[in-house]
């Protein structure tokens, strides 16, 4: 065997392990957590975890997250513990026939078009005791996922520079620094295609 089928075999090795790592993980996250649609009630409980996990400059305010779930409810994704009811982490966006990421899209839940093509992501949040534990990969392969099976055709987010890797790992394409000025900071948008296979690499 030359070098390059050994590393061919190598790799399909790796993949089959991390797939067998993967499944179990996705076993043991769905015993632990529930994955759904949030409840009209649980609108406070995202603006909390909201103001947690960002900071000031770059959290979206209570008002903009309780108007975002009562006009957009079926756009977010949470995670509950079941073993104490409360949402751990939740992915949140709004469906659009735009194509750009603006910052508009994160302070006016009127731009929603539940029918739109595309959809703006505006927030995965975990709260702190929950990271590290392969929720937050799950939250987005449970949304990506989802919003193809309804005809979906690309994913848009922006995030810090020191995320794109992990952005990266979860299927999305580095398209370059993003016209967001959101809190100050310098983004970059990412996209991810919904009319092709996902793959979430290790």
């Amino acid at each position: 065997m030359d070098k390059t089928a050994q590393e061919q075999a190598m790799e399909k090795v790796r993949e089959g392990a991390f797939l067998r790592q993967s499944e179990t993980a996705d076993k043991d996250l769905c015993e632990r957590f529930e994955f759904r649609d949030i409840r009209p009630e649980e609108a406070e409980q995202t603006a909390e975890i909201e103001r947690i996990c960002f900071p000031p400059n770059e959290a979206c305010s209570r008002k903009m997250m309780l108007e975002r779930v009562a006009k957009a409810p079926e756009m977010f994704l949470v995670a509950v513990d079941r073993a104490n009811g409360r949402i751990a982490g939740f992915l949140n966006g709004l469906a659009t026939g735009e194509t750009v990421f603006r910052d508009e899209f994160f302070t006016d839940a009127d731009l929603y078009e539940p029918d739109g093509p595309n959809i703006m992501l505006l927030g995965l949040d975990v709260l702190p005791e929950y990271r590290g534990q392969g929720l937050a990969r799950e939250l987005m392969n449970r949304y990506l996922r989802r919003e193809q099976e309804k005809g979906r055709c690309e994913v848009t987010l922006t995030c810090l520079d020191g995320k794109i890797k992990m952005y990266e790992k979860m299927g999305f394409t580095n398209r370059g620094v993003s016209a967001s000025v959101w809190g100050g900071e310098q983004w970059y948008d990412m996209t991810c295609r919904l009319d092709k296979e996902i793959y979430f690499s290790p």
